[in-house]
C-alpha cells in the first residue's frame, strides 16, 4: 500500500496549478536554489535533479520571453510542483525520516508525466532532445 496515491499527487497538483499566476512565476526564480537544495541527497527526490533542472530551464525561458511556446497552464503545472516541493505544509512532512519526501516525489513525478509532451518540445527547441 501506498503512503501516497496517484489521485492524491493529482489532487494537490491540479490545486497548486489553479492557484498558481504569473508574478508567481518571480518567486519560483527568486527560490530556486532553495527549491533545488531540497532535491539533493533527499532519498526519493534525488532522482529528479536532472528533470528539475530543465524545469527550472523552463520557467527561466518562459519569464525572459525567449520561449513562449507553451500554454500558461503548463508553467502553472511546473510551478505549483515546484512549490509544492518547497512547502512546510504538504500531505506528509519533510522532516519524518524515509517517507518525508514521497509526496514531493509523487507531485513532480505526476507533474513530469503530465507536461512530458510539452517538455519534449521544449528540449527539442533548447537543442537537448
Amino acid at each position: 500500500m501506498s503512503l501516497f496515491s496517484k489521485d492524491e499527487a493529482k489532487e494537490q497538483l491540479n490545486r497548486r496549478q489553479k492557484d498558481f499566476e504569473e508574478q508567481d512565476v518571480d518567486v519560483i526564480i527568486e527560490k530556486e536554489e532553495k527549491i533545488k537544495s531540497k532535491f539533493e541527497n533527499k532519498g526519493k527526490l534525488k532522482r529528479y535533479v536532472d528533470d528539475v533542472q530543465i524545469l527550472f530551464s523552463l520557467i527561466r525561458d518562459y519569464a525572459n520571453g525567449s520561449y513562449r511556446e507553451v500554454p500558461f497552464n503548463i508553467i502553472a503545472a511546473v510551478g505549483g510542483a515546484l512549490l509544492y516541493v518547497l512547502s512546510p505544509i504538504d500531505l506528509i512532512p519533510d522532516f519524518i525520516p524515509v517517507v518525508g519526501y514521497l509526496d514531493d516525489a509523487a507531485v513532480v513525478a505526476f507533474c513530469l508525466n503530465l507536461i512530458e509532451k510539452d517538455l519534449i518540445s521544449y528540449k527539442v527547441w533548447k537543442g537537448e532532445a
